[in-house]
């Protein structure tokens, strides 16, 4: 490579595995799916079960038990207030991707969800973005829509302060029009217009869809009108038939099985549910039409084929039905009431509030087994996708496995850049946990991580920690068994036949690894305040 590549990160917010075309599924996404089938299709990446963590170790290399984010701010319990590694945001014994690219002469840009602090000295500028526009907290209103508050209202349905911030200043004042999509779109076509062309650029576009609550623009959502009036279980199917189709799955796959609940549900909740998925999937597509935006502005800056554009989910579908989890608050539903329309002509509008749940979650993570915040492969197999024609890996599909914490050593080596291992401008901090794709991608190796790796996951209490294709998984009550469980990801990557009776030498040895990991990197097993009813 002649020159430095420019790089591209783009993050969708609870994108289930077959949401987008080139993945197996139906909803309109041109721009996503000529990116995938140009370039290299990941069909065995890894993330964390839920947001936050993944961003920590997307920006980092390492594990989001290291980098701060131990379980999710929000989800702080008095135990873990204070302790390392749980602080609630990135912390200073990591040292941040666009940090060591903008010292090594890369232009740091950003516009989307950030997550990682919600002070200004934690504001993405603080972490090496030069210019940067933030979504500062995990979700809000799309259009910028803010009801009254009042004693009722659950505290995660309030907004912080200030929710936006541009460099090192608030924004006080959303634009007229505003909508979540489209103005990280904006802000980041702005910057890089703006930027010094004789640098390359690093620039990270993580949208904040199609996290709930589900809004799109009513134009984009009257095209799905009609399309998910079947259900899930039959768009599960779709889904699972095109996937196989594609050969992103083996033909002979089994898909952990789901309960099927539609016939049991009235009319009105079928054209409920069915209305909800549609906005979710105009979501998607409005997401897809400003990623094309990006690529078209590259594209006639003659700047793409240098830019090498990475697109990932941040954790499996989302599946959690809010109203039964007590940190939202015992108001929740009278809330939603009073203070949002969500009839069923106006689901979708910037004053509803509704999200989806699990089976039209499922739909999107099968054949895996579960949804988002779960370390079954439903929470954190995920799509991903990488399209730079200098690498010689590209128009294939990829059945290896990776995580996201290889993304940090593989654009560092890609940039000429050496991660400075444990001390950086004169501070201890964390060396990288992931492995660099390069090899990989540019054809000198036949995998990234070999049959002896071991990753562990954990959030919320719910655990599990793979080694080749071996992989132990321990998911406590009330929704989980409540024992470690052993699958063959290898022969069964829907998770359905748990092997650990007939195989307990796998078992231990898997468990032993377990351990390891909890020292490494400093877990601290409690029970999870997101634990439903």
């Amino acid at each position: 490579m002649s020159q430095r590549p420019n790089f591209l990160v783009i993050v969708a917010d609870d994108l289930g595995f077959s949401d987008i075309g080139a993945f197996g599924g139906e909803i309109t996404t041109p721009n996503l799916d000529a990116l995938a089938t140009a370039g290299l299709r990941l069909t065995d990446f890894h993330t964390a079960p839920t947001c936050s963590p993944t961003r920590s170790m997307l920006l980092t290399g390492t594990d989001h038990h290291i980098a701060g984010i131990g379980t999710m701010a929000e989800a702080l319990t008095p135990e873990l207030i204070g302790k390392p590694g749980y602080e609630g945001y990135l912390n200073d014994r990591v040292v941040a991707l666009p940090e060591l690219l903008r010292e090594a002469g890369y232009q740091t840009l950003m516009s989307g969800k950030w997550h990682l602090g919600l002070k200004a000295e934690l504001a993405p500028h603080a972490r090496g973005f030069e210019r940067s526009f933030a979504l500062l907290p995990g979700a809000a209103n799309h259009y910028g829509f803010e009801p009254t508050y009042d004693a009722d209202t659950p505290r995660l349905l309030k907004s912080t302060p200030a929710l936006y911030i541009e460099d090192d200043t608030f924004v006080e004042q959303l634009p007229e029009g505003f909508y979540s999509s489209d103005a990280f779109g904006d802000k980041l076509l702005q910057y890089l217009k703006e930027r010094d062309q004789s640098r390359p650029f690093f620039a990270y576009l993580p949208f904040s869809a199609p996290h709930w609550p589900l809004q799109a623009p009513a134009e984009v959502v009257a095209r799905y009108k009609g399309r998910y009036d079947a259900g899930p279980e039959v768009l599960r199917q779709e889904r699972l038939d095109k996937l196989k189709a594609l050969g992103l799955i083996a033909a002979d796959t089994q898909a952990h099985p789901v309960d099927e609940q539609w016939q049991n549900l009235s009319e009105e909740q079928r054209q409920r549910s069915a209305r909800s998925m549609e906005v979710y999937a105009a979501m998607v597509e409005r997401m897809d039409w400003n990623i094309g935006r990006v690529l078209d502005y590259l594209r006639n800056q003659g700047q793409l084929d240098n830019t090498l554009v990475l697109f990932m989910s941040d954790n499996g579908a989302e599946g959690a039905l809010l109203e039964a989890f007590p940190k939202f608050g015992p108001h929740l539903a009278s809330y939603l009431d009073q203070h949002y329309d969500n009839s069923l002509e106006n689901i979708g509008r910037a004053n509803s509030y509704v999200w989806y749940g699990p089976h039209w979650a499922q739909a999107a993570t099968a054949p895996s087994r579960l949804y988002k915040a779960f370390t079954t492969e439903g929470g954190i197999r995920v799509p991903a996708l990488v399209r730079y024609p200098a690498l010689a890996r590209q128009g294939q599909i990829s059945h290896e496995f990776s995580t996201v914490m290889d993304i940090t050593p593989t654009l560092l080596d890609l940039a000429g850049v050496r991660h400075p291992g444990k001390h950086w401008q004169g501070r201890e901090v964390a060396p990288v946990r992931g492995k660099s794709w390069l090899g990989y991608l540019s054809g000198e190796t036949e995998f990234v991580h070999d049959e002896h790796t071991v990753t562990g996951w954990e959030l919320f209490g719910r655990r599990a920690i793979r080694q080749g294709h071996w992989k132990a998984v321990y998911i406590p009550g009330p929704v989980g068994p409540a024992t470690w469980q052993l699958y063959d990801l290898g022969s069964d990557p829907g998770e359905v036949h748990d092997l650990a009776e007939s195989h307990p030498a796998k078992l231990q040895t898997l468990l032993g690894e377990w351990q390891k990991y909890v020292e490494e990197t400093g877990v601290i097993l409690t029970q999870s305040p997101f634990q439903p009813d």
